[in-house]
């Protein structure tokens, strides 16, 4: 809220030195939607190898930032690698007050 990024950064660095075993999926995406909000792709990108080396699975939203930061980037080849990795082919809707599961279309399907 200060617009204390580095601060949020630095503070980021220290609990994932000293906290490396028990770091939850909420702290890495509650860190990758900040450096969002503030436009940083690179520091995303940094957050999302930290979760991969640690083995936490991202949710759909934080897949969706991490794409977007290797858009922004001009990595591609590692954007269609990260949702192809970590989006399921199947995703929940309501419809008729009831939970349905449908195929999500993906870019590489004509």
């Amino acid at each position: 809220m200060d617009n204390r990024v580095d601060e949020a950064g630095s503070l980021w660095n220290m609990v994932l030195h000293t906290q490396s075993r028990s770091i939850s999926k909420r702290l890495f995406s509650g860190m990758i939607s900040l450096f969002d909000h503030h436009s940083m792709p690179d520091k995303i990108i940094e957050v999302f190898a930290d979760m991969e080396e640690l083995c936490v699975r991202p949710d759909e939203n934080t897949v969706k930032k991490v794409t977007r930061a290797f858009q922004e980037l001009g990595k591609e080849d590692k954007q269609k690698l990260v949702l192809r990795r970590y989006m399921s082919k199947w995703k929940y809707i309501h419809f008729n007050g009831k939970r349905v599961r449908v195929k999500r279309y993906t870019s590489d399907e004509d």
